[in-house]
């Protein structure tokens, strides 16, 4: 309930305010374990990628956040669960890849933070997809969330990343380089 609430909110403020213009929602599969790969720009971004869709979406979050009065039980009720600075957990990894096996949708950063500029990926997406079976839908975030600028989301057709199942640490890094590059591409081709 409250996370039809919040993306109702978010529509509310992304498409009026930020002139939210979305491309290739039918790429994200309806039914069945999904990996959603975002480049990574703002504190907004979380939000961003899954208001446009009708599945809820899983996202891991600072643990210090739910330490934050009120934060911590709303954003711990709209799907995110905690993951330690510095490294992600064990508990949370099985998590997320359980919430994988039951079919549900992860949003994940590549890049990891947002103060990562250079664009390089870190392997956690790719184990999670490879390790779960999940799909892999790259999504470019284009725009500043600057009020009344034009702001684009592009769903990008699932990777395929079944030449990587062995899931070795090289594979891994393969991988993660294949979606950071489609992600890449994707920013370059949508943001004129």
């Amino acid at each position: 309930m409250l996370y039809r609430l919040g993306r109702f909110l978010f529509r509310i403020y992304f498409y009026s305010l930020l002139r939210l213009r979305v491309v290739g929602t039918d790429n994200v599969p309806a039914n069945g374990p999904v990996v959603l790969c975002g480049n990574h720009t703002s504190l907004l971004d979380p939000p961003l990628l899954g208001t446009p869709l009708k599945r809820m979406v899983h996202f891991m979050a600072k643990a210090e956040l739910f330490d934050v009065p009120i934060l911590g039980t709303v954003i711990s009720k709209v799907g995110a669960f905690p993951v330690k600075r510095g490294g992600v957990s064990r508990e949370s990894i099985r998590l997320a890849i359980s919430l994988l096996k039951e079919g549900k949708m992860m949003g994940v950063f590549p890049e990891g933070s947002r103060s990562n500029s250079g664009g390089i990926g870190q392997k956690g997406a790719a184990s999670l997809a490879l390790k779960s079976g999940a799909a892999v839908v790259p999504v470019a975030i284009i725009g500043n969330y600057t009020l009344f600028r034009p702001m684009k989301i592009v769903y990008g057709t699932p990777v395929d990343l079944s030449e990587f199942a062995g899931g070795s640490s090289e594979d891994l890094e393969q991988a993660t380089d294949k979606i950071m590059m489609i992600i890449r591409r994707m920013l370059a081709e949508h943001s004129s």
